[in-house]
C-alpha cells in the first residue's frame, strides 16, 4: 500500500494492561519475587485493598497474576503471583519504555541531536 505509515516507535510496543501506573507498580513488586502477600503488595504500592483488588482482577484477567487463597494458622490470606505471560509481558513493556527513552527525537530540524 503506497504511502502507507510502518508502525516502528516503540511505543506501539507497550502494553495498555500493565501501562496504568498502579498496575504497572503491581507487576514491578511481583517481578521481584515468586509471590507476594496481598497486605504486602497493597503496602509496597501504597493504595487501599479495594484499589488494589480491582487492579488485580484486571491483571488476572489479562493473564498476568494468579492469586492463591489459603490460610496462616486460622487467618485467611492471598498470596499474588506473575504468571509466565505475566513475566513476558513485564519484560516486553519494560523494553519498549527504555527504547521510548533512547529514541531520539526524529523530526528533522526540530531537534539538536
Amino acid at each position: 500500500m503506497a504511502g502507507a505509515v510502518v508502525s516502528t516507535h516503540p511505543r506501539h510496543q507497550l502494553d495498555a494492561v500493565i501501562h496504568s501506573p498502579i498496575r504497572l507498580s503491581i507487576v514491578a513488586c511481583l517481578a521481584a519475587a515468586d509471590k507476594a502477600e496481598f497486605a504486602f503488595v497493597r503496602d509496597t504500592v501504597e493504595v487501599s485493598d479495594s484499589v488494589l483488588s480491582r487492579q488485580v482482577t484486571l491483571l488476572t484477567e489479562a493473564g498476568y497474576v494468579q492469586a492463591r487463597k489459603g490460610y496462616v494458622g486460622k487467618r485467611p490470606r492471598t498470596w499474588l503471583s506473575l504468571t509466565a505471560a505475566g513475566r513476558e509481558a513485564y519484560t516486553k513493556h519494560l523494553a519498549a519504555l527504555t527504547a521510548i527513552a533512547a529514541t531520539p527525537a526524529r523530526v528533522e530540524g526540530k531537534a539538536d541531536v
